[in-house]
């Protein structure tokens, strides 16, 4: 057995004490650390060297990094950290894995050059004052050796665990049978599909329909190509709760008839993982990051002999440990083989999974379920808005230190205002002296913080972050996206009834995803409606040569009526006028088959007013309607009516969470209708959102209206054949589903009567 690790992982893993501490301390940014340590090698002597590459191994352990630098003149080797504000706030345990770093380092360079001594440096480098602190121990070799076996022998119980554990792993996955006695139609195809995507280290978008089983169908696979050492671990992305779930029972499947040595971790937000939101992420205020280091050994170990790390058995773990459940998942991530997750663990600019890849150098698999969805997430991932009235707000309670800088940004601010010919209009660029003011904002937030860490509030902080993130999707701003201005009503401010909402809005995530998938060995595409390929290709920015297929499902046509209620437009202008005929189509299908049905419409408006008629001339018809911000309890209730009891008709906001995700089979659901086309609403911003998908793609009004809409259709639509045995109807009421370019979006399946 051989174990291969980075310094800085294993003194993280040995070296971490003490207390959580999420309060936010400006660290310097990525570039400013680079430039940082550059700095501090300009000041050196020309005999200085840099990125000193550095490899040692104890036992079956083998430790490798590299050093920041190295005087052989002074016989001194630097561990330089870029920091910002009052060095006397950094937290002793910072200060402590700092240096075990530089011993190891030190213990390394001796090693490698045959040196008796060394003199063991940490440079801590201000990015504000440019100022060097320098401290300094001084250390035999035969010092620095004992610190480093203590170091190795801490980390090397746990390598032993974890390369058994893996080798375990890799042997149960490579005999590990499909857990049923066969396939379903299509899923065979599609499970060789992504295991040779795996072994070719290729993309994949997969077109599957419901009811073949396309998690366990993309799982398995994946799963087997671990046990082949092709790769590391499996991510697991989703858009919504109900993926979850499905991937977490689907892995259960597998461990049957006997448990795998497999570790299958579910990410949840910290908002619902939290067990104190009215505390501080640090010691002094939650006792669950008091001496949370101090204990997360423990928990580590306790929570990973369990082979379902779902939610539940996390908070447990964590809290017969006294330890947050949140960032115990967090830590766990580095240790499991399957993680379900968000899309944003893995795409968001700061994703953890992405950075864990990074680091590490990990050979993952990532699935993305329910793939149609990304493109809307993604959007709002790389989009940011700043409002102005907010900026208002805060200002009148800021820090001294601050009020020019925010009387600098409402300047300029104003000045875009003041050019403003309408109430909404896209510029063709950030204006430079708007986004110098804002990074100056940002540059003096940073210092006011390292200074003074509890003298923003709460909300000003809220304000400050969104001014961050939106100064760094300014300083990437392309083709890809657009800077546009709202004016609008201004309630606080009377001399200047006005305010004004900036948007850096991305309509392209495509240079944003892109790496993402260049840093995984595959990534597999998969959903029910991927139709026309070439859509998704180009906006998420999948490679030409990503392979493309397209399942065949195991459902025939007379399982389905599909009917076109073509005198009706739900067009807007016609609203008023399709209620009554909604409203008697609906009837008249429950009259000829009572049952379960869902209902499916445009807006909340929309619905209620279908709903309110509904219940007005068929008062004895059993009605249930979705609401505007319903909780996971409320959602749950609304599904549970459909499996308790046989008749009536659940409404439906069409794209909502009741669209997908949603399995409802046999006779707790036989029918579904859809009274609306799906389109996004036409609007200023939709219609400046197409108009530059048409000069990207030259198909504007289809990538921005047509297929977003009609991939809705067929998702809710398909809430009702789940399986082969299942039999319904569908009603797609609007005139315009008659339409050559409409129909050939629908499935190829279906037979419209």
């Amino acid at each position: 057995m051989s174990y291969v690790v980075a310094v800085r992982a294993m003194c993280e893993f040995t070296a971490r004490r003490g207390d959580l501490d999420l309060r936010f301390t400006p660290a310097p940014t990525s570039i400013e650390g680079i430039a940082g340590h550059q700095m501090v090698a300009g000041r050196r002597a020309s005999s200085y060297e840099t990125e000193v590459a550095l490899t040692g191994t104890h036992r079956s352990l083998t430790v490798r990094g590299r050093a920041d630098g190295y005087d052989p003149i002074a016989n001194r080797l630097e561990e330089v950290k870029t920091y910002r504000g009052d060095l006397t706030r950094m937290p002793a345990n910072h200060r402590v894995l700092h240096w075990a770093q530089a011993l190891v380092y030190g213990h390394l360079l001796c090693r490698a050059r045959g040196l008796a001594e060394l003199t063991v440096a940490l440079v801590y480098f201000d990015i504000g004052s440019q100022k060097e602190t320098v401290l300094t121990q001084q250390h035999g070799a035969r010092e620095l050796e004992t610190f480093f076996v203590e170091q190795c022998e801490r980390f090397l119980d746990w390598a032993v665990q974890e390369d058994a554990h893996r080798v375990a792993r890799n042997a149960a996955l490579v005999t590990l049978q499909f857990p049923y006695g066969r396939f379903r139609c299509g899923q065979r195809e599609l499970a060789v599909a992504v295991y040779r995507a795996a072994r070719d280290g290729k993309q994949l978008m997969a077109q599957a329909p419901t009811g073949i089983g396309k998690t366990l169908a993309t799982i398995f696979p994946l799963l087997k190509a671990c046990g082949e050492d092709r790769l590391d671990r499996v991510f697991f992305l989703t858009a919504k709760t109900p993926g979850r779930a499905l991937a977490l029972d689907a892995i259960d499947s597998l461990h049957q008839p006997a448990p795998l040595p497999l570790r299958t971790l579910e990410l949840v937000a910290r908002d619902k993982a939290c067990e104190h939101p009215d505390k501080a992420c640090n010691g002094e205020s939650c006792p669950l990051a008091r001496g949370f280091y101090d204990r997360l050994d423990a928990a580590r170990a306790a929570a990973l002999a369990r082979p379902r790390l779902d939610r539940a058995a996390v908070r447990e773990a964590a809290l017969a440990h006294g330890i947050c459940p949140y960032y115990l998942a967090q830590e766990l991530a580095r240790w499991a083989d399957v993680i379900v997750g968000d899309y944003n663990y893995y795409y968001d600019a700061s994703a953890m999974l992405h950075a864990l890849t990074q680091i590490n150098q990990w050979r993952v698999g990532v699935l993305v379920d329910e793939a149609h969805n990304l493109l809307e997430r993604a959007r709002r991932m790389y989009t940011a808005s700043l409002d102005q009235s907010a900026f208002r707000l805060v200002r009148k309670n800021a820090p001294a230190a601050l009020k020019k800088p925010l009387e600098r940004l409402q300047r300029e601010w104003n000045a875009v205002k003041r050019a403003q010919t309408a109430s909404y209009q896209v510029h063709a660029q950030v204006p430079g002296k708007l986004l110098a003011a804002a990074q100056n904002l940002i540059s003096a937030v940073t210092d006011q913080l390292a200074d003074a860490p509890l003298s923003i509030d709460e909300h000003a902080l809220r304000v400050f972050f969104d001014a961050m993130h939106f100064v760094a999707l300014a300083e990437q701003f392309g083709e890809h996206s657009m800077f546009d201005v709202t004016l609008s009503a201004e309630r606080y401010a009377p001399r200047d009834p006005t305010s004004a909402l900036l948007c850096v809005r991305n309509v392209i995530p495509a240079p944003f995803l892109a790496p993402r998938y260049a840093a995984a060995r595959t990534t597999v595409m998969f959903s029910g409606t991927l139709n026309p390929q070439h859509f998704y290709r180009d906006t998420l920015g999948l490679a030409d040569d990503t392979q493309w297929l397209d399942v065949e499902g195991p459902f025939r046509a007379e399982q389905l009526q599909v009917h076109v209620a073509a005198h009706v437009s739900t067009r807007w202008r016609d609203r008023e006028r399709s209620l009554a005929p909604i409203v008697e189509l609906i009837a008249k299908q429950y009259d000829a088959q009572p049952g379960n049905y869902l209902g499916f419409l445009s807006s909340f408006d929309y619905l209620q007013r279908v709903v309110a008629l509904l219940r007005e001339r068929h008062p004895a018809l059993p009605v249930w309607a979705q609401e505007p911000g319903m909780d996971e309890a409320a959602r749950d209730a609304f599904l549970a009516r459909f499996r308790t009891m046989n008749q009536g008709i659940g409404f439906a906001v069409l794209g909502g969470a009741f669209s997908e995700g949603v399995d409802l089979t046999g006779q707790q659901l036989i029918g579904a209708f859809v009274a609306t086309l799906g389109l996004p609403q036409v609007n200023e911003v939709n219609e400046q959102m197409r108009r530059a998908l048409d000069a990207r793609f030259g198909h504007g009004y289809d990538y921005m209206y047509l297929y977003p809409g009609l991939q809705k259709v067929v998702q809710a639509a398909g809430r009702v054949i789940r399986t082969e045995e299942d039999r319904g109807v569908v009603h797609l009421i609007d005139d315009r589903f008659r339409r050559p370019e409409v129909r050939r979006l629908l499935p190829r399946w279906w037979q419209i009567g």
